[in-house]
């Protein structure tokens, strides 16, 4: 019987070991993955957003380049134009577009608009022609970039 009583406690301590040994490898499989990572651009009020493949997936984020048209206003010319959904108004009613400068990085530029028309907006100041800007998601970018819902 004294055997019996001995590995009694024995067997609890085992199990409590092995109990708390598989506690701490679930909290590190769980370990939380930011969706974004905001760096703030030394000597400028901006910040580059870094989001993973997952969030890029989940905003639906989509980018156009930057394109060069002929557009007849009061005359026939070559304008730089973007979708008119890449714009973001903010509250001093400065204008904005995300660019993406490389896979999942995004970037405010701001721009200048002449004029809307139809889904495109008529830039006087813009990225140069080819840089890809976000066309969809940039209102859930703005939100990420100055941490709403944080």
């Amino acid at each position: 019987m004294k055997i019996h009583q001995h590995k009694t406690p024995l067997l609890a301590l085992m199990a409590a070991a092995l109990f708390l040994l598989g506690c701490g490898e679930k909290e590190q499989a769980h370990e939380k993955i930011e969706p974004a990572h905001i760096e703030h651009i030394e000597n400028s009020e901006l910040s580059r957003l870094k989001l993973t493949e997952k969030a890029v997936e989940r905003i639906g984020i989509e980018t156009v380049p930057v394109a060069e048209e002929v557009i007849s206003h009061s005359e026939a010319s070559l304008r730089t134009v973007v979708p008119y959904s890449a714009l973001l108004y903010d509250v001093q009613g400065r204008v904005w577009v995300y660019v993406s400068p490389e896979p999942n990085t995004y970037v405010r530029h701001e721009v200048e608009v002449d004029f809307v028309r139809g889904d495109k907006a008529v830039l006087n100041a813009a990225p140069p022609p080819g840089t890809p800007v976000v066309s969809v998601g940039a209102a859930e970018l703005y939100g990420t970039e100055y941490e709403v819902g944080h």
